[in-house]
């Protein structure tokens, strides 16, 4: 399990965002990518150029953060 810091050292070069929309995407949209086994970056549309927050695969659960809902299988 990646811990902490440990995931902002995992290269997001060729990570597969994918986006979800709590309503019409004009305003921006949530974007998800699994970048390790336990490790997930989660951006804003709004923003491309902020780094994506990193978490686990529980910190998502916790957050209440499916990542079914991106088309994406945990």
């Amino acid at each position: 399990m990646q811990q902490g810091s440990d995931l902002y050292a995992l290269d997001l070069t060729s990570a597969s965002f994918k986006q979800a929309c709590g309503g019409p995407c004009t305003e921006g949209c949530v974007t998800l990518a699994r970048i390790g086994e336990d490790a997930w970056a989660l951006g804003d549309s709004k923003r491309p150029d902020k780094e994506p927050l990193r978490f686990t695969t529980g910190e998502l659960g916790a957050a209440g953060i499916d990542p079914a809902r991106f088309g994406l299988t945990s």
